[in-house]
């Protein structure tokens, strides 16, 4: 019932060495408490004076004292290790985020990662503190206190061994059903998670569009069933942890019964009976409180499996293949890839096929295609966030590289997406994305450059005025001035990938942020994205792409004067007859 990739954390067995040790220790205090506390009291029954009895008492209270001091001292360091591994893996997460890119963001949805990187590593931390403590005090202390019980009685230690599978069968039954039951709250939640996301993002279009509270029934819908998958979840726990108390409760005034019966008889002596009577709920004591826990840190678990997940994602080997000199972009720089092949999944067809593609200097890239053309995985591959098959060859500046995963190649893109995410924080630190250290005066002079100088007038604090969620809400097109800003507050970086980003906008719109992507296009290598004709007027050069393919290629004039597929392309936007 333990993710087996748990021990696999960084200084794990050391934990789990160091929390053996001290369930070791206590199971020793266990004993000596009960040893002393019977021999105590079966002085005072024999008639010895209190004084008599006052080294006993006193070794009692010192295991006792020992018992619990073990405990605060395990408590504490499951508390600082967890701690760290909780901002180790957050860490490692966010890393891991980053270098796979929007795709895989897009894939598990936007808001099960990020209540993955926020609430699921408290519940991680949770899971670390609790479980490890519990399953170690379960593999340790009910040995020790049975083999101290057998030397005492033989048949008490028969009756324990006896109970004692029952009671662990009877809980991995329950525990089966509720971990069956947990993974299915935890895909709820999941569901629930991005489903707000995605709510909250378009609350004000729902809004508009007058479907507001249509949207609602939906809403309610997933709540409910969220809402239904953890009271399976809680019913099946509240169920287990009865049935377990009741059991172990069963089985100590079973014992406590046979004790009893041989005392009256003469077949047994005080001192022993009493010891054992006050160790049998010690025993049973480590198991009941793994179960109790168990279901508490079930969302743990699933939250560091859904974590770990996502770690062992590859990630691209050799991303240093590049030094910042070789991946600068400049007039003399070229690009050439052949046969680049690229699968979303090995299973179905290639997103991109047998790609050939070279380029000296800056210019503007044109990408064209029908939907599910290839347009954004060619953008995304030449961004680094997806891997092409191997074999390919790409040569950038007389290197050779197996991808574009480089880092010192991404720092020298700037990427604009349909749908630029803004984060809740001032105008001016939404466009310091790229250069964080940037001062006001530059940022201002780029929101002059992306046509966002009226809008700033009309806010209350400037550029520093909050946006985001929970702040000043933009418009789409006012959203993507802000990307653009991004990009003319770097002047450094010289690869532009536009990947439709004028997709969602109206036309009037678009043709006003268009007269602001223009001039920022002079002097990069530009990859642009696009189904809107108007722009392929403004490329140097234009690729057509099909089912992954490159079926045309050339300029704007070359390419009318062929008469091929991107004429036919143009005519089926237009909604005229094709070329034959």
């Amino acid at each position: 019932m333990m993710d087996k990739r748990l021990m696999s954390l960084s200084g794990m067995k050391k934990m789990m060495g160091l929390l053996a040790g001290i369930s070791f220790l206590q199971a020793f205090m266990f004993v000596f408490q009960a040893r002393y506390l019977a021999l105590s009291i079966t002085g005072l029954w024999n008639g010895e004076g209190i004084s008599a009895q006052i080294k006993a008492i006193s070794l009692f209270f010192l295991s006792f004292a020992g018992r619990h001091l073990l405990t605060v001292i395990r408590e504490n360091c499951l508390d600082k290790f967890a701690y760290e591994k909780g901002k180790e893996l957050r860490k490692e997460l966010l890393n891991q985020v980053f270098s796979l890119g929007p795709k895989m963001v897009q894939k598990s949805g936007t808001g099960n990662v990020v209540t993955m990187a926020l609430e699921g590593i408290r519940q991680v931390e949770n899971y670390i503190t609790l479980f490890l403590a519990k399953m170690m005090n379960m593999m340790i202390i009910p040995w020790i206190v049975l083999v101290y019980v057998f030397t005492l009685d033989k048949d008490s230690g028969f009756t324990m061994i006896i109970v004692f599978p029952v009671i662990i069968l009877f809980m991995i039954i329950l525990g089966f059903a509720a971990r069956e039951k947990a993974d299915r709250q935890y895909e709820t939640y999941k569901k629930l998670s991005n489903h707000f996301v995605d709510a909250l993002q378009g609350l004000e279009t729902l809004k508009l569009l007058g479907l507001s509270k249509r949207y609602s029934k939906n809403v309610h819908e997933v709540s409910e069933n969220y809402r239904k998958a953890t009271m399976s979840t809680l019913k099946i726990a509240v169920l287990s942890t009865f049935a377990l108390d009741f059991f172990t409760t069963l089985s100590i005034a079973l014992i406590a019964l046979f004790l009893g019966l041989r005392l009256l008889e003469g077949g047994m002596t005080l001192l022993p009976a009493l010891t054992v009577l006050i160790l049998a709920p010690e025993f049973f004591l480590p198991v009941r409180e793994f179960s109790s826990d168990y279901h508490a840190t079930l969302d743990g678990k699933n939250a560091m499996g859904a974590i770990l997940d996502i770690l062992e994602i590859k990630t691209p080997k050799e991303t240093t293949l590049l030094s910042k000199e070789q991946a600068k972009w400049s007039e003399e720089s070229e690009l050439t890839i052949k046969g680049m092949t690229v699968h979303h999944n090995k299973k179905n067809q290639p997103a991109l096929s047998a790609i050939d593609f070279k380029w000296k200097g800056y210019g503007k890239i044109g990408l064209i295609g029908a939907s599910g053309s290839g347009k954004s995985t060619f953008i995304d591959t030449i961004g680094g966030f997806l891997q092409p098959d191997e074999g390919i060859s790409i040569e950038l500046n007389q290197v050779k590289l197996p991808h574009f995963s480089q880092q010192n190649w991404q720092k020298e893109i700037i990427y604009i997406p349909q749908k630029p995410y803004i984060f809740h924080d001032t105008l001016a630190n939404n466009i310091r994305f790229y250069m964080p250290e940037a001062e006001d005066q530059a940022v201002l002079k780029a929101v002059e450059k992306a046509g966002l100088a009226d809008f700033i007038e009309e806010l209350p604090e400037g550029i520093h005025t909050i946006i985001g969620e929970s702040g000043r809400s933009l418009s789409g097109g006012q959203t993507q001035r802000v990307s653009i800003a991004r990009a003319f507050l770097d002047p450094e970086r010289k690869i532009l990938l536009f990947d439709e980003p004028t997709a969602h906008l109206d036309i009037e719109t678009e043709v006003a942020l268009k007269e602001s992507i223009l001039p920022l296009m002079d002097k990069h290598l530009v990859f642009f994205s696009t189904h809107r004709l108007h722009w392929t007027n403004e490329m140097d050069y234009i690729l057509v792409l099909d089912q992954g393919e490159i079926v045309d290629a050339g300029t704007h004039e070359e390419l009318l004067i062929k008469k091929g597929p991107y004429v036919n392309l143009m005519n089926q936007m237009r909604g005229e007859k094709t070329h034959d």
